[in-house]
């Protein structure tokens, strides 16, 4: 457990990994809390408003029940079931039970379609899925379906079986390096590869959820996230690591992020630990005079995309706390992140290397570690408990992943003389223009600062002369109307400010950006869809500076 031992350096270098032989995630997250104390594990809020409260107890019984269930369906040590739920209970409880069976969880997202389900279903040889009647449709067909709510379609109904099964049940003792978890890959490149965790894969995530979390626990936190159960971020940000130090958590099912709705929900439940991704604080920013809900957040953190210093300014000015950001991806997750308290926050930077972890920029030429201010991409040396196991069945795509012990994340960043990393963007978002190697992040910050603009992203496209040119996608602000006029002030506005082959050659007004379920952009949607350009506004006058 991550403690302050003054500076970060010193914080760095006192820590120490303590990884026992044998480890499942149900016994330490659940059972070692189910004391008979009543202590609360999770708050669930139903969208009709409806509360229900659920003790450590009631999620060991729930979940032995659960795990019974399972197992007289067939499910034993090693076997994939697929989790196709929301924010609710019963994700939590099928979780727990598959951790104690020794299985290996697959969630899966339920704005998926059926090809996207079909994919990681097959792919991963699932035995077994845990869903609810609306998204049931949706799903291939499989031997074991257990439907928690809605028209089953003959298959068996979660909660009559589960309460039919025994309370008890003895956790499968599961090695620190059993597989334990499928997490999919947004799919950047190629269809969406399985990363598969370990076990102590919860372990190595506490880390990097103390630091930005102010040395958490602390008496009274109460976590909560909009991010999906379904994504590492909702998974091992928040609700695994909250239930390992016995804090609670609150579950909603939002279909759609609201952001007033979200401060309201936070100030009903005395929400005081947050995970808000960036896209997330960005709605927030609109709701006018946020203060009268009366929040009481002890602890805000955000990752997925770089905060600007205005957005910072306005966290500390609602929340009266900084926003600490933090840095990881699927197969090896918060890495780096910012702690306000133990060392200063430098707007633009996602921070200092988490203690445990052993990160580096390094050359993509050679696999080694380049000097302080060069740029190169950023890596994370194994052995490491975060880090995942491989690619399920693609050995292929897994020794793809590594430079020797080196695991490359694939973004490009500079690493300055005081450890702090600084994103510069995806090394396939990276745009070749003229000799020039542009990354997209430092030109959106840009188009953010401009007043008309309230969301940006910049993609490279091709062209004849440069081999590549810059694209801005904007969406205005709603009382601005978009023209050539207002595409020829921002691309004048990107040159005086940063360099004149930076500015967009070509802008395009869009009334959206597409968005991952965790509020990154997807820029690859933007690149290949031709369809996405309602305006569009070229820069094509010879001659002009902005070539």
């Amino acid at each position: 457990m991550l403690q302050r031992h003054g500076s970060y350096q010193e914080v760095y270098n006192c820590f120490r990994w303590e990884l026992p032989q044998w480890f499942n995630i149900a016994a330490a997250a659940c059972d070692r809390h189910a004391d008979g104390t009543g202590q609360p594990a999770l708050i669930y809020e139903a969208p009709d408003g409806t509360v229900e409260r659920f003790t450590f107890d009631d999620l060991k019984r729930l979940s032995n029940r659960c795990a019974n269930m399972l197992a007289a369906l067939g499910v034993g040590l090693g076997d994939r079931v697929g989790v196709l739920l929301p924010q609710r209970p019963e994700t939590a409880i099928a979780h727990l039970a598959i951790y104690k069976l020794g299985a290996v969880a697959v969630p899966l997202f339920t704005q998926f379609g059926p090809d996207a389900l079909e994919h990681r279903l097959g792919d991963c040889g699932a035995k077994a899925l845990i869903t609810d009647g609306e998204n049931l449709p949706k799903v291939p067909e499989l031997a074991t379906i257990l439907v928690v709510e809605g028209d089953s379609a003959g298959n068996p109904l979660f909660w009559p079986s589960l309460n039919r099964a025994s309370d008890e049940f003895s956790s499968t003792p599961t090695a620190i390096d059993a597989p334990a978890l499928v997490i999919y890959t947004s799919g950047t490149t190629g269809r969406p590869k399985g990363a598969l965790h370990a076990s102590r894969v919860l372990l190595g995530h506490l880390p990097g959820v103390q630091l930005p979390h102010d040395f958490s626990p602390a008496p009274g936190d109460f976590y909560w996230t909009p991010a999906d159960w379904a994504w590492i971020g909702g998974l091992l940000d928040v609700l695994l690591p909250s239930l390992y130090f016995g804090v609670p958590v609150l579950a909603h099912r939002a279909r759609k992020f609201d952001p007033e709705a979200a401060f309201a929900l936070m100030a009903r439940h005395g929400v005081r630990n947050a995970f808000l991704p960036p896209t997330a604080l960005k709605m927030m920013r609109q709701v006018p005079a946020p203060q009268r809900f009366g929040h009481r957040l002890r602890s805000v953190a955000s990752g997925g995309e770089p905060l600007r210093e205005d957005m910072l300014d306005w966290g500390r000015e609602v929340f009266g706390l900084e926003v600490n950001e933090f840095y990881g991806q699927t197969e090896a997750n918060l890495l780096v992140g910012n702690c306000a308290s133990l060392f200063p926050i430098q707007p633009g930077s996602m921070g200092r290397v988490i203690p445990g972890h052993c990160v580096e920029v390094i050359s993509p030429d050679d696999g080694e570690p380049v000097p302080a201010g060069e740029s190169g991409i950023i890596a994370v040396r194994r052995p490491d408990p975060v880090m995942f196991l491989g690619y399920w069945n693609n050995p292929e795509a897994t020794r793809a992943k590594f430079a020797g012990n080196w695991c490359l994340t694939g973004d490009e960043a500079v690493k300055d003389d005081d450890g702090y990393i600084w994103y510069k963007g995806r090394e396939d978002d990276l745009i070749s223009s003229g000799g020039y190697r542009i990354g997209p992040t430092d030109i959106e910050d840009c188009l953010m600062k401009h007043p008309a603009v309230l969301m940006a992203a910049v993609v490279g496209v091709p062209d004849a002369v440069r081999g590549e040119s810059v694209k801005a996608f904007l969406v205005t602000k709603p009382e601005i109307v978009a023209g050539p006029a207002l595409a020829d002030e921002i691309r004048a506005f990107v040159s005086q400010r940063l360099a004149y082959y930076q500015a967009p050659r070509e802008v395009v007004f869009v009334p959206s950006l597409p968005l991952t379920a965790t509020g990154k952009i997807v820029r690859r949607e933007l690149r290949t869809n031709t369809k996405i350009s309602p305006q569009r506004h070229d820069d094509q006058e010879e001659g002009n500076k902005t070539q």
